[in-house]
């Protein structure tokens, strides 16, 4: 009889927990207010890259036709790029300042606030083959040197390489990487992995639909396609989800989210 009695116990048990997960899940979006952002349906068709900076404006990226879309938060176009190669863009933090990669065309290219190119920098005159670029600031950018298995701090303002550090490690479904603190925050298709410059791995964890990596101050976000998780250099805490979300991103206003082709903005 007292074998009989645990099995309900255990499923009352089981059923809670599963419950508690549930709103541990939702929490993150149910506690926050929704605000409609007035962009065209159809101009977020195709969509593989959202952005949002600091001043209201959105960014949308399609690898399809590579163009790179800028609108105000009225959704009134501001500016248009349509590139020749595949880019990775770092961030919109800085509009006036705008980074992106291209590992096809292996060069750095900067943009101003009206989308206009304003430098560029062909990389395969100077190094071997750069798999991944992180502008630190107006002036120095980190690279990984695939071929030389090197990490590279490069002015780019003086073209001089101010240090380089041998690191080889895997560099296979490289996604994004952010340089801090002597630190190398390394986002790959499956795990987010922490090394030192000495590229002995300090910190690794598994995650899923990772996107892209961002400092903000001392912490690292990782935006997957659905949450944003943050790492305060000894845990990474999920701090926003949608579920029914494909894209979402931050700026100082809160979370943005792309649902069903209408995009969404979430603060507290």
């Amino acid at each position: 009889m007292v074998a009989k009695n645990k099995f309900p116990q255990i499923n009352r048990n089981t059923a809670l927990l599963k419950f508690l997960s549930i709103i541990l899940i939702l929490s993150s979006s149910l506690f926050f207010s929704q605000k409609k952002i007035g962009l065209d349906s159809l101009n977020t068709k195709d969509v593989q890259e959202l952005f949002g900076d600091d001043y209201g404006s959105i960014y949308l990226y399609k690898n399809k036709d590579l163009s790179f879309t800028k609108y105000d938060s009225l959704g009134n176009q501001l500016g248009k790029l349509m590139l020749t190669f595949p880019y990775k863009i770092q961030s919109v933090n800085n509009p006036l300042n705008i980074v992106m990669f291209s590992e096809n065309a292996q060069e750095i290219k900067f943009f101003d606030q009206n989308l206009n190119e304003i430098q560029k920098i062909n990389l395969s005159m100077n190094f071997g083959f750069i798999k991944a670029v992180y502008a630190e600031d107006l002036q120095f950018a980190w690279m990984i040197d695939e071929s030389n298995k090197t990490l590279i701090q490069y002015n780019f303002r003086s073209t001089s390489v101010i240090s380089s550090f041998p690191f080889n490690i895997n560099l296979q479904s490289l996604k994004d990487f952010v340089v801090y603190n002597n630190r190398i925050y390394i986002l790959r298709e499956n795990t987010f992995d922490v090394y030192s410059t000495k590229a002995t791995l300090l910190y690794s964890t598994p995650i899923s639909n990772a996107r892209k990596i961002r400092r903000i101050n001392n912490d690292i976000l990782i935006f997957g396609s659905q949450t944003v998780s943050r790492f305060d250099g000894k845990d990474l805490t999920q701090i926003f989800q949608n579920e029914s979300a494909k894209i979402v991103d931050k700026n100082n206003a809160g979370f943005l989210a792309l649902i069903k082709d209408k995009l969404y903005l979430y603060t507290k």
